[in-house]
């Protein structure tokens, strides 16, 4: 069986502010460096940035062997204690990252160890790759990264990729300047670091009750952890990195979209969450997921969409739509966009979950005909239906990864997410911070409405408009 290390990191230039993350995972026998990932998150904590961090880094190491063991290694003292079962998880925000990382790989095959920050240089650097690329306007790439690093070592062969704006050949200009702004960042990183120490005799800034959240929002569990933490170098990236001087102050404030206050952190990503309308297949009630026949709209269904279009017109909020690649969401949202003037775009993230051999199926003919997996799928979230579907598990992490890739690309902004059942119910549910049993007790109704804002902090509001009754 092969072991991985898997070492994370995440930042916020301000705590909440732009932030990112960055993870390695590399060959425990060998050392060798087998993947590394970074992003930029838009406005969040250090707290959420650490865990999206671990999220990823876990997530990758899955892909490269899904029967591996890893040894995760971080320098937040609190998402090592958290995630060790040692410290409980108190805020709202960070729950649901703890529990789809727990997921990722079988309860006993991940192990949880505590770093100082100064070994933890390789995740550090890409974190903060992720978050200058994201100032930029940019996606992090390994490419742009191995670039960075060549020029920074005087590699002049790639320098001229990495900073464009100079003259054409002039690589040797180009990674000169390229060495000057790490070298900044470094000197400002530990001039800032010198001061942290009395930081952490109370409250880190913005870690307390953040201004402005949500319903449900409660202090972050890190108000307790500037003391509780132990941190002996100083785990408060967040403020290190927002002391640095010009350019990236000046990042910083370009990155927040206008409007953005640090009083109450601004607009929120809102989604306007609307299951498609009826297809032939949802009066009977029957399992219509990902892997069946994929019917498309009933002459209800297209009427129940009209008058969500006429609605949603005279709301007068949507800026954006945003569809499951499956037929009837498809329809659905060309019948909204058209009324709205927008265009569709795709996301495979938001599709229905696969019910494998149930497709087609009432609930009465899968208990008759598979009892054995209908009651295991009921006890359990980690549990597939019959014939290799998807489980309610694995749907939560598909759709906690395009939730979060969402609100990064829509910060600020009201989109329209056509999607299913099981995705709307999902995103209701980690947002409510609810166990997964809670799927079972939501009533959606076709062509119904729910909205959820994020906001900056992590912490997310629900709004339930379950009434189908002007569709009709």
């Amino acid at each position: 069986m092969r072991e991985f290390i898997v070492e994370a990191d995440g930042g916020s230039r301000g705590n909440p502010g732009p932030a990112g993350y960055g993870a390695v995972v590399s060959d425990a026998a060998t050392g060798e460096t087998l993947r590394e990932t970074a992003e930029y998150i838009g406005v969040a904590t250090n707290n959420v940035a650490e865990y999206r961090g671990l999220l990823a880094g876990l997530l990758a190491a899955r892909e490269l062997d899904p029967d591996a063991t890893v040894h995760v290694r971080m320098d937040s003292k609190l998402v090592i204690e958290q995630m060790s079962g040692r410290w409980k998880i108190k805020h709202p925000g960070m729950k649901p990252l703890a529990t789809q990382a727990s997921r990722v790989f079988p309860p006993g095959r991940v192990t949880y160890e505590w770093m100082p920050r100064a070994q933890n240089k390789h995740a550090d650097r890409l974190a903060n790759e992720a978050m200058d690329a994201g100032a930029r306007g940019e996606r992090w790439s390994e490419a742009a990264s191995t670039a960075e690093l060549d020029a920074a070592a005087g590699g002049a062969g790639r320098a001229e990729a990495v900073t464009p704006s100079g003259p054409p050949g002039d690589a040797a200009a180009g990674a000169a300047r390229v060495r000057g702004a790490l070298a900044e960042g470094r000197a400002a990183a530990a001039a800032a670091d010198s001061d942290l120490d009395a930081a952490r005799g109370s409250t880190e800034p913005g870690r307390g009750a953040p201004a402005g959240a949500s319903a449900g929002a409660a202090t972050d569990d890190a108000a307790a952890g500037a003391v509780a933490d132990g941190r002996g170098t100083a785990d408060a990236d967040g403020e290190a990195r927002a002391a640095k001087a010009g350019a990236d102050t000046r990042a910083a404030k370009a990155v927040a979209a206008p409007g953005w206050a640090p009083a109450d952190m601004g607009a929120p990503a809102t989604f306007v969450l609307l299951r498609h309308g009826e297809t032939p297949l949802t009066p009977q009630k029957r399992f219509s997921g990902s892997g069946g026949t994929d019917p498309s709209l009933s002459d209800t269904g297209r009427e129940q969409a009209e008058r969500a279009a006429a609605m949603l017109a005279r709301r007068g909020t949507i800026q954006a739509v945003v569809s499951s690649p499956l037929a009837r969401t498809r329809e659905t949202a060309g019948i909204v966009a058209a009324r709205l003037g927008l265009d569709v775009g795709v996301d495979d993230g938001l599709r229905e979950t696969d019910f494998g051999a149930w497709e087609g199926l009432t609930f009465a003919e899968v208990r008759e005909r598979h009892p054995d997996d209908l009651n295991a799928w009921l006890a359990s979230p980690d549990a597939e239906p019959t014939g290799g579907g998807e489980s309610f598990a694995a749907t939560a992490t598909r759709l906690a990864a395009t939730r979060d890739k969402l609100v990064a690309a829509h910060a600020g902004r009201t989109v329209l997410l056509v999607t299913h059942v099981t995705p709307i119910k999902t995103l209701v549910r980690l947002a409510l911070g609810a166990p997964p049993e809670s799927l079972f007790r939501m009533e959606l109704s076709a062509a119904s409405l729910s909205v959820v804002a994020y906001y900056a902090d992590g912490n997310a509001s629900v709004r339930l408009l379950n009434d189908t009754s002007h569709l009709r």
